[in-house]
């Protein structure tokens, strides 16, 4: 029994030093948030993102004529006519969607044509948030023409972070996941509607503009002029009976007024996307005016018909929303119901929208590409009622509900934290892998070196209840 005995003191030791590498593996590190803040950098809970420090989802270079130099964007760059690629200093992520602007006349077109969408009513532009500089070839071209005090930027990639706050102290840096920021709170904080310029990642760009529609519930977003893939943009602006017309189309062509600007070619990133881009205005019409436009229609409803619809965009509509819960399905035989009076009027001041709102008789044997956008309101009209009062449209209802809010000002940590914090991340993954694989070989010994041991294992499941060590030594252990 001495033999087990002392089986047991190593493993409960090991198990101590297992909390040990749970705590560095932590996020964030209690201890990190004792470094003196920078005030100009602030920093959000980064969920379902790992940042390596070895650089892992690296883009290689590809390009055969590529030749590795020392860091062209070096801390003290500043902006120039051809933004410089911070090759070696700041190599794109893939798992971050990153393709850096380098091209000076690209950059200033979007400048030109984000002030056009900016100032199209006449508003001055005291907010303008940044969706992910990157690199900074926006960021630099925003800064001389706007100041720091006007722009702010959001950024989740920490190593662009220490780069912007070296370059620009004085600069804003929301150290976040523009997926996980509260748009209203940053709206209410400045106290006005935030402008929005960015070049968006492709393959959260839907997520991205979901979130702004619902922050537009609260008039916390103005306008968006943004990068992405041409075949979304085609999306978000495509007419009815077209095979491009889909949720995007019906939503943002609801929310906001959509124009799709230029096309940008592949040359103009790097890595080069296999796709062309667009850059693409909206003008969000705010709370009123969309109230207005649904007519007591809640925005919940509404997305529930809209993607219940297009999930089987082959059947009717009438076949494709049988699914849909909490209705009468009688009512999809049903005949539309009398546009409100407000829609009424709309319709008699000339409105577009209102224009094309009313259904036809026929409407359940319509495929969902033949509906407008104002008809799918009129078919959650005629389904759910229009008995929506309540002035608050929704926090969350375009956005998927594991994203946001959360504040932007939960802690301040200097630009070089989360550098450090991914140094402390991959020595805890490291030292907490090698103890379980010290328990393993301690119970192997056990199990071959003394029997007697074998009873006090039953002491040993204890560890595993609590989970505290992994899978791999959870089975050594029920083998034993």
């Amino acid at each position: 029994m001495k033999g087990s005995s002392l089986v047991l003191q190593v493993i409960w030791t090991l198990v101590c030093l297992q909390h040990v590498a749970a705590f560095l593996i932590s996020e964030p590190s209690q201890s990190l948030q004792n470094f003196p803040p920078h005030r100009q950098t602030t920093n959000i809970k980064r969920q379902g993102w790992v940042q390596g420090s070895d650089g892992e989802w690296e883009w290689e270079e590809d390009d055969p004529s590529f030749v590795q130099s020392n860091p062209v964007a070096t801390l003290d760059n500043t902006a120039t006519a051809t933004p410089q690629l911070p090759s070696g200093k700041l190599r794109p992520k893939q798992s971050l969607g990153q393709n850096f602007l380098r091209d000076g006349n690209t950059v200033a077109k979007m400048i030109r044509t984000f002030h056009a969408d900016a100032t199209r009513d006449g508003k001055p532009l005291n907010c303008i948030v940044e969706l992910g500089p990157g690199a900074g070839a926006l960021t630099d071209r925003l800064v001389e023409n706007y100041g720091t005090d006007v722009l702010q930027c959001i950024e989740l990639d920490n190593r662009a972070v220490e780069i912007l706050a070296e370059r620009y102290p004085d600069l804003l840096v929301h150290h976040a996941d523009v997926l996980q920021v509260n748009y209203p709170e940053m709206a209410k904080k400045e106290g006005q509607p935030l402008v929005v310029i960015g070049n968006l990642p492709y393959y959260i760009t839907s997520q991205i503009l979901f979130a702004l529609a619902d922050a537009s519930h609260y008039g916390a977003v103005d306008c968006a002029s943004v990068t992405m893939q041409w075949e979304v943009a085609q999306r978000m602006v495509a007419p009815t009976s077209c095979k491009d017309y889909g949720i995007l189309s019906v939503v943002f062509q609801t929310y906001a007024e959509v124009k799709c600007h230029f096309k940008i070619p592949p040359t103009v990133f790097y890595p080069q996307p296999k796709v062309d881009s667009a850059f693409i205005g909206l003008h969000f019409l705010g709370p009123t005016k969309l109230k207005e436009r649904l007519a007591g229609v809640n925005p919940r409803d509404f997305r529930n018909v809209v993607t219940t619809s297009f999930r089987q965009r082959r059947k009717t509509i009438r076949n494709s929303l049988k699914k849909l819960e909490g209705i009468d399905k009688d009512l999809l035989k049903a005949p539309p119901v009398p546009l409100p009076q407000s829609i009424v009027e709309a319709r008699e001041r000339g409105d577009s929208f209102a224009m094309t709102q009313e259904l036809p008789e026929d409407w359940g044997s319509l495929r969902p590409e033949q509906l407008t956008p104002g008809m799918f309101v009129e078919v959650t009209r005629l389904l759910f009622g229009d008995g929506n009062t309540d002035d608050d449209l929704g926090r969350k209802v375009w956005r998927k509900r594991s994203m946001g809010y959360e504040s932007t000002a939960n802690c301040t940590n200097t630009p070089g934290e989360g550098r450090a914090q991914s140094a402390l991340q991959s020595w805890g993954i490291t030292f907490k892998m090698i103890l379980n694989a010290a328990v393993v070989v301690v119970l192997l010994f056990a199990q071959f070196e003394d029997d007697s041991a074998r009873t006090s294992l039953n002491d040993i499941r204890v560890i595993r209840s609590v989970e505290v060590i992994m899978s791999p030594s959870s089975l050594v252990i029920s083998a034993v």
